[in-house]
């Protein structure tokens, strides 16, 4: 009987101890386990790995790119930005002249010169009101430091003397003259941002210009780089920005020109110091200030009233009171029939965000820029049909003293008629 072969012996390199027993077949994946699995083989790379790497690094460059341009640019863009908003405003008003066969450049420097005289007119207003409240402060200063001295005398059982606090006032290394040292040192970098102020408003008064006197032309260029169907969109996005945002400034503005002309006669007819610069503080803050600027454009006059006659300070609070109602219920809806009416929530909520991005820039901005987000999702985004319970069931507030005095006056006219 032959003898079986000889087999590898147990330390043999050659001997395959992972070879699977016989009747037994090898697992899944054994194959490749070898040669890398998946990923290819063990001492090579996939090709696409080297691609993930070149975009990712490629992506981290361009951000921190990206990041570092908008820092350097960002008072050029926030430039752009106002530039654009007020190109809006006052765009409707050009195109109505422009089909009333003026030219677009002499309508735009006319609607232009109107927004300038009307900003001038505002911050003319303010200032003479804070000018003029400086300059009696430091003519009753005596008066009202003699009126400190005696209360502080009386009530704290002390014997402070204005000679005192002249002493303190004079004082070369007193805090006043730390204070008067401090502000002369700043006095040329105020300087500098007063020129630099200057300038940023011509820049974005030629950015208006342009952009409103070329408008069409404008919008051909950007319209050459897209699609007819993109075209589509974007011009009607564009035409909706004009609309609601013009809209927006010029009801506003009618409704403040109403009440600063309202409360001019009231201030006057009451004796409230500084009618006019406070008639026109309480329009402009009334109106484009949401939610609280009713509250903050009432304050400032009743202060001055309180200051002047504690009975003028409930004078003008009535007054604010009720011509408040009178605006909701009169002025407003037959104002703002046409235009964007933004809900208190999202108009305060958009001043915040806007102040938070760009600062007290984007306060301003928030407004027209919220009416305009509102229009184009409304004009954009399907609505459906909502589902009637409970839940969802608005209750019609109750009309105010305004409208049941309306109301009753139509039925009576009715009365009359039949």
């Amino acid at each position: 009987m032959a003898a079986p072969p000889p087999g590898p012996a147990p330390d043999d390199p050659g001997s395959d101890d992972r070879r699977p027993a016989a009747g037994t077949s090898e697992p899944a994946g054994a194959t490749g386990a070898s040669d890398g699995g998946w990923l290819g083989p063990a001492d090579t790379m996939p090709p696409w790995i080297p691609r993930a790497m070149v975009w990712f690094f490629g992506g981290v460059v361009v951000l921190l790119v990206g990041s570092w341009l908008l820092g350097r640019l960002r008072d050029l863009l926030i430039t752009l930005l106002i530039a654009l908003f007020v190109s809006f405003a006052l765009e409707p008003a050009v195109n109505v002249l422009a089909r009333r066969g003026w030219r677009r450049g002499t309508a735009t420097a006319l609607v232009f010169t109107l927004f300038v005289l009307a900003t001038a007119v505002f911050v003319f207003a303010i200032g003479k009101l804070v000018f003029d409240e400086v300059n009696n402060l430091i003519d009753n200063a005596p008066g009202y430091i003699e009126d400190a001295e005696g209360w502080i005398n009386d009530t704290f059982d002390t014997d402070v003397t204005s000679d005192d606090l002249s002493q303190q006032l004079s004082d070369p290394n007193g805090p006043v003259r730390s204070f008067v040292s401090q502000a002369a040192s700043n006095a040329v970098g105020l300087s500098f941002s007063a020129v630099g102020a200057i300038f940023r408003l011509f820049t974005v008064a030629l950015f208006v210009f342009y952009l409103v006197a070329d408008g069409p032309r404008f919008r051909r260029v950007v319209c050459s780089f897209l699609r007819p169907d993109r075209q589509r969109v974007v011009l009607d996005t564009w035409e909706i920005a004009i609309a609601k945002t013009g809209g927006y400034i010029y009801s506003r503005g009618l409704l403040a020109i109403i009440s600063g002309l309202f409360h001019w006669a009231a201030f006057e007819i009451i004796g409230v110091p500084y009618a006019i610069a406070l008639a026109v503080f309480v329009g402009i803050t009334s109106q484009f200030i949401p939610v609280v600027g009713t509250y903050l454009a009432a304050a400032l006059p009743t202060l001055i009233a309180l200051a002047n006659d504690p009975v003028d300070a409930l004078w003008v609070v009535a007054f604010a009171t009720l011509y408040q109602q009178v605006e909701n219920y009169l002025f407003a809806p037959h104002i703002t029939a046409r235009t964007m009416a933004l809900h208190p929530a999202v108009a305060f909520g958009s001043v915040i965000a806007g102040a938070g991005l760009i600062g007290p820039i984007g306060a301003l901005l928030a407004l027209p820029a919220g009416a305009v987000l509102q229009a184009i999702g409304s004009t954009y985004i399907e609505r459906h049909e909502v589902v009637d319970t409970y839940m969802t069931t608005v209750q019609e507030p109750r009309p105010g003293l305004v409208g049941r005095a309306r109301a009753a006056w139509r039925r009576r006219s009715g009365r009359t008629a039949s």
